[in-house]
């Protein structure tokens, strides 16, 4: 069940795998590049980034940047995106109604992130991805077995 869960085997058609590598491809990088920039500007940051949950200033702002630099890089090769997508999804979703308490224009940018991160989820990574090969592989080795 686990397993069905990391590499799902619906949207694995051409068209639609495009479309996600696409999608993955795009939101992955603007939001690496968030993150490239709370960790270019880090102590520039840190005193005066939000505290969420009681965490402080810099356990948000660190995991913040886990979210948005680590996260983004699997994100972008396709690498356990239905695990990685769950840090993000938190984060915007965070963003979106602690921080920018639900008020658009303010969220719209972490509400966009939220919804497209979510629709990953749900999706799963597609066929051009390591997952996809991950998975591949593992089908190999097992039906070769005795």
């Amino acid at each position: 069940m686990f397993y069905n869960f990391l590499f799902p085997h619906q949207f694995r058609g051409k068209g639609s795998s495009l479309l996600i590598l696409a999608v993955r491809l795009v939101f992955g990088v603007l939001f690496f590049i968030h993150g490239l920039d709370k960790m270019m500007n880090f102590n520039l940051l840190v005193d005066n980034y939000p505290s969420v949950f009681g965490f402080g200033s810099y356990m948000t702002l660190m995991v913040s940047i886990f979210c948005e630099f680590c996260c983004s890089l699997f994100l972008i090769a396709g690498l356990m995106v239905r695990l990685v997508t769950i840090p993000m999804i938190v984060s915007m979703g965070v963003a979106f109604f602690d921080i920018h308490d639900a008020m658009m224009p303010e969220g719209e940018l972490s509400l966009i992130y939220l919804i497209v991160f979510l629709l990953l989820f749900l999706a799963g990574p597609g066929r051009y991805s390591l997952d996809y090969l991950i998975d591949r592989r593992s089908q190999k080795e097992r039906q070769s077995m005795p």
